[in-house]
């Protein structure tokens, strides 16, 4: 398999137009810094001392036991009229901010990841895909580990955190996921077809005679279990990754809805955004989406099928990248609404009784807007690991993006090279078996069930994670 060809030219030429073109060309940056979005600026000491009549002193100072002078600190009554001034973010703005930096690189290179991709699906409609390694499938698995990445460097901040409610949460939400995980890997393949069952199967079918030769046979239960303990604790931890993007995403859902109160289009985007992991769910269970929406009952004889199984495949596909690029075209509304909590705070204040520090009032709107890279990181880090997964899944898996038979159909696996007899080269043949084990291991079928399978898990975390956020923020967090 020739490794050296145009797609790995097209891969160095994108990596070098990334970071050529990353200081004045950016999609992060124009997603955060083309003037739509509007950030609150905190109140100076002079503006609060003119809202409360009270200028500043001139050469009015305390003294302290230990001789030293110092200003009184301001404070000003809660019930302050005080409004909020409004500045768009700019690019210089933007540069002060919380990872920022790893927020525009991040977002660029799944963007630049997703164009690898496009040209390596339409070079292999004119090539034969055998005969090159598909260097797109590289750029799209570098995307989903900087993802989970990403989620690790976000969950770091809720860890180090002074209170420790936040830990607390995230290792509340990894036992609930844990326990999750295992109650949905022992649902049988007829209710949820991720295609797990034949994907291990394939590996210890060509495992077993080798092991069997050696007296190894007693590994394949165990190299069983050891495959879904892994795949739980994967599911363990990417649950606790995306319990706070969850969370953040109920917030900024409530609020975006209540800042467009008087447009029920943007609202039914809203809505259909929200509730999208439901559909995705809903595609990989059997009963409902292969057994009763492709079946049309045809007076009183049989159901006839709509589509065939493979164009069921394909349709699963689009749709699901449907969905996160609706949950893309609504990302600035959510961006909005969590800027907009500077506004929210101050509202909540002035009905509350007692004095406020002037620090404590521009600390929390600053703090507001420092952290808008880090809501947009949880917000789009998700879209951009469904993503991801789902091209993983259509070319591993030897799906097709038509509504035909697949494109690249799973090549058979090559049976085991039979045990060396007396007067063989032992190891020529053990080196054999081993490689049509490892072609059993990287099997198609092997691919569709765990793809699958995590592009389901990660629709299936941030569906509860947003439920639960949606009942804290009504209920919980008003009560």
């Amino acid at each position: 398999m020739a490794v050296m060809g145009v797609q790995l030219v097209v891969s160095l030429l994108t990596a070098s137009l990334m970071h050529r073109m990353a200081p004045h060309l950016s999609f992060a940056r124009w997603l955060l810094c083309n003037g739509s979005l509007f950030r609150y600026k905190h109140p100076t000491d002079e503006e609060l001392r003119a809202l409360v009549g009270k200028p500043k002193p001139k050469g009015k100072k305390e003294r302290r036991a230990n001789g030293l002078s110092e200003e009184k600190p301001l404070s000003v009554p809660r019930d302050i009229d005080l409004q909020l001034e409004t500045s768009p973010i700019t690019t210089i703005d933007a540069l002060v901010l919380r990872y920022f930096s790893e927020y525009q690189w991040f977002v660029d290179f799944a963007l630049y990841a997703c164009g690898v991709y496009l040209f390596t699906e339409g070079y292999y409609c004119l090539v034969d895909p055998v005969k090159e390694a598909n260097i797109g499938v590289l750029w799209c698995l570098l995307t989903v580990l900087f993802s989970v990445k990403v989620f690790l460097m976000v969950m770091r901040l809720y860890f180090s955190s002074e209170e420790g409610g936040e830990r607390s949460v995230c290792l509340a939400f990894a036992f609930i996921f844990l326990l999750l995980a295992m109650l949905v890997l022992v649902v049988r393949e007829d209710v949820l077809e991720f295609g797990l069952e034949p994907g291990l199967a394939s590996i210890t079918q060509n495992l077993e005679p080798l092991l069997k030769n050696r007296g190894w046979d007693w590994w394949l239960p165990l190299i069983k279990l050891t495959f879904r303990l892994v795949l739980v604790a994967v599911c363990s931890v990417l649950g606790a990754c995306l319990t706070f993007p969850g969370l953040r995403l109920a917030q900024t859902h409530l609020d975006a809805l209540h800042l467009a109160a008087d447009r029920p289009l943007l609202q039914l985007v809203l809505h259909t955004s929200f509730l999208a992991p439901v559909l995705i769910l809903c595609l990989w269970i059997k009963p409902i989406a292969r057994d009763f929406l492709l079946q049309a009952p045809v007076g009183k004889t049989a159901p006839v099928q709509l589509l065939s199984d493979s164009a069921f495949d394909s349709v699963r596909l689009w749709l699901v990248l449907a969905l996160c690029l609706l949950r893309l075209a609504v990302t600035r509304p959510h961006l909005q609404a969590y800027l907009c909590l500077a506004q929210r705070w101050v509202e909540q204040m002035r009905k509350e009784a007692g004095r406020i520090s002037a620090l404590e009032i521009q600390r929390r709107i600053t703090r507001i807007y420092c952290y808008v890279s880090v809501v947009s990181l949880q917000y789009l880090a998700p879209i951009i690991l469904t993503l991801h997964l789902t091209l993983l899944l259509k070319t591993l898996g030897g799906y097709s993006w038509g509504l035909g038979s697949t494109s690249h159909p799973p090549r058979p696996v090559p049976p085991p090279a039979p045990v060396a007899a007396p007067g063989e080269d032992e190891v020529q043949a053990t080196v054999a078996q081993i490689l049509g084990a490892l072609g059993g291991l990287f099997a198609p079928a092997f691919y569709r069930g765990i793809f699958a399978f995590l592009t389901w898990w990660t629709a299936a975390c941030q569906l509860l994670t947003s439920l639960f956020g949606l009942y804290f923020h009504q209920r919980l967090a008003s009560s």
